[in-house]
């Protein structure tokens, strides 16, 4: 059968990973994990459908690095030798089933930070940081909200091995490579943000300093993983929040991401909820973080990944032949039809049946 001819299902390549499309499944929080953070058989399901759907790049949703960063309670954990193996149903899965041109897969590791569950996080067995989630200022989420524990140096530094050592899990795993997350007021956004970083140490007090937790945990994971092994980041270059990340000061995170050893970004925005627009109808309410995109392309050669409410063929067409972006990424739409890509290549090319309503949004 004839396939379409497209930019979109052109070959790219990220650090070397081979992929077969510009198409990128988008990280989201699957929900699907025992309290162990152990994948249950719906979540190596549900990768066996996106690889048989023809996704060229699938990003895990995100995986906690360290017990005090778990978000909820159903959240991948990838903070302990011994998930290793249940970790590698998941990079074995999509490997086996996306067939002879295979799809990548790379596992975002995060940490929630102030955004972290009081109730899952820190069990009994541990208190080092204590039950209160910790940020790298006791800034509340939201007004009247619990204060977060201030990070002390030794803990910035434990939370910053713990990404360099998750990192090298998921290579273990099996995994094509590792996306930092970096956006949505988690908490290297956190470290990032003028408004959630308050600190006047090393670690905070210029915009500089604010991205020193940035900088060291992608040193701490090339030491861990090698410089050949791919690393990804989602970076949120603005916050859409009171004192928060402007888009001059996120785009020039943007400038120094090759130097500091990262191979491809993704672009996106917001601190919290904002970050997903509902109702995306028309090709106009499309690509809504594409503005961003542009200012960031100014500063970088390194590949970058678009999100943002994508849902049509002939709009990602555009903005990878325009050269803003070299991937593109979505998630909702591959919620509804995780086949959507192969749909588009055998010539289907009416837009995704998403409409994002975010009735697939947990709450």
């Amino acid at each position: 059968k004839e396939k379409l001819l497209s930019i979109l299902f052109e070959a790219g390549n990220i650090a070397g990973l081979e992929l077969k499309n510009r198409l990128v499944r988008s990280a989201t929080a699957e929900r699907m994990c025992d309290e162990e953070g152990r994948p249950e058989q719906a979540m190596i399901d549900l990768y066996a459908d996106l690889a048989r759907g023809g996704v060229g790049l699938i990003v895990t949703g995100h995986a906690f690095v360290h017990e005090s960063g778990k978000a909820h309670s159903t959240m991948t954990a990838v903070h302990r030798d011994d998930l290793v193996p249940s970790l590698r149903t998941l990079s074995e899965v999509v490997h086996r089933e996306s067939g002879g041109k295979r799809s990548g897969v790379v596992m975002q590791i995060n940490h929630a930070g102030r955004k972290a569950s009081e109730k899952v996080t820190c069990p009994e067995r541990s208190r080092r940081v204590g039950r209160t989630p910790v940020a790298p200022s006791p800034v509340s989420q939201v007004k009247g909200g619990p204060r977060p524990h201030e990070l002390t140096e030794a803990e910035i530094e434990e939370l910053v091995g713990a990404f360099g050592r998750a990192a090298g899990r998921a290579k273990e795993a099996g995994f094509d490579g590792v996306q930092l997350h970096g956006a949505h007021g988690y908490l290297i956004n956190q470290f990032c943000s003028p408004a959630s970083n308050w600190r006047r140490d090393r670690w905070g007090g210029s915009s500089a300093r604010r991205l020193r937790f940035l900088e060291e945990v992608a040193a701490a994971v090339r030491d861990e993983v090698g410089d050949d092994y791919p690393l990804l980041i989602k970076l949120g270059v603005q916050d859409f929040v009171r004192d928060g990340l402007t888009l001059d000061e996120g785009v020039e995170i943007v400038r120094h991401l090759a130097d500091w050893g990262l191979d491809a970004v993704e672009i996106s925005c917001g601190m919290g909820t904002t970050s997903a627009r509902k109702d995306i109808l028309r090709p106009e309410d499309e690509a809504y973080f594409l503005p961003q995109a542009r200012r960031a392309r100014e500063l970088t050669e390194l590949p970058l990944i678009l999100v943002g409410g994508m849902r049509s063929l002939e709009v990602m067409e555009s903005i990878l032949e325009e050269g803003t972006a070299d991937f593109i990424s979505t998630s909702r739409p591959l919620i509804r039809e995780p086949d959507l890509p192969n749909q588009w290549q055998e010539g289907r090319t009416e837009p995704a049946a998403c409409i994002s309503c975010n009735n697939c949004w947990p709450g």
